[in-house]
């Protein structure tokens, strides 16, 4: 005998779908219960709503002196990077400050652990300017040794055989007859000396700090400097522009909304 219990569709009551436990949560997969939270727009359960307020960061002074001091790390491993490779090659390739920029802020977001922010952006495109813009320290230092050096070797390959024995002979002579008038004319001379020495005011030394203040203004400012060639200068501010931007990005805050805890009611059942 057929049994039609089961397949006969009951009229005395109606049931809305959607009922007990056929929502997931987004983050676990398992039901969500009577309670559950609403994270970024997707639907949690409770337990996942709890854990994800528990393990929402929160900003503090120590956290962002933190992603400071990883940030300066980064920059100066771009800084490194930067200049290393325009002593080696002799080349300025200034697509190496995209490097530096994801450097940064990969770096200052390390520090974080992923807290990111408007006072994290400015310290990112800080560092990431003061990086690419300092290497032009080194290099030029650099640059300047190597020209010297070639100086050196110019002068030494270029300089005159030395005098003949005879006219050292006829110098030694001359220098023999001219040392009495210039024995005579020497006190005179001295005095002469001392007194212009002590009329003209010795030239001041810089010291070390306004050396090295000059050299970081030549530095920073060495970007703009590179105008003086406008097509390499416009590519270069341009390529560092992104740098930069790179960097702002990657330390953007990251949103996190988290609402609830929102009660759900159990399905409801009306009579017919």
């Amino acid at each position: 005998m057929l049994n039609t219990t089961e397949s006969t569709p009951q009229f005395g009551t109606a049931e809305y779908a959607g009922g007990a436990g056929t929502e997931r949560c987004k983050s676990c997969g398992q039901s969500l219960g009577s309670q559950y939270y609403r994270v970024n727009g997707a639907t949690t359960c409770n337990y996942c709503g709890e854990q994800a307020l528990l393990r929402k960061p929160q900003d503090s002074h120590q956290i962002f002196v933190r992603g400071l001091l990883f940030g300066t790390g980064g920059a100066i491993l771009g800084l490194i990077i930067y200049a290393g490779f325009g002593i080696i090659t002799g080349l300025m390739i200034g697509y190496i400050s995209l490097a530096v920029g994801y450097l940064v802020g990969k770096a200052i977001m390390k520090g974080t652990n992923g807290i990111g922010g408007r006072r994290y952006q400015i310290a990112a495109v800080a560092l990431t300017y003061a990086a690419v813009s300092l290497s032009a320290i080194p290099i030029g230092i650099s640059m300047f040794m190597k020209q010297q050096q070639a100086r050196s070797q110019h002068l030494v390959s270029h300089a005159n055989p030395a005098s003949s024995t005879s006219e050292t002979a006829g110098a030694d002579s001359d220098a023999a007859s001219n040392a009495t008038a210039d024995e005579n004319s020497g006190a005179s001379s001295q005095d002469d000396d001392s007194r212009v020495d002590a009329q003209t005011p010795a030239k001041p030394r810089k010291s070390k700090g306004a050396i090295l203040g000059s050299l970081l203004y030549a530095g920073l400012a060495s970007p703009f400097l590179e105008l003086q060639d406008p097509i390499h200068g416009i590519l270069g501010l341009v390529i560092l522009f992104v740098g930069l931007r790179i960097a702002w990005q990657l330390t953007a805050e990251k949103q996190l909304d988290i609402l609830g805890p929102f009660s759900k009611s159990s399905p409801a059942k009306t009579d017919v």
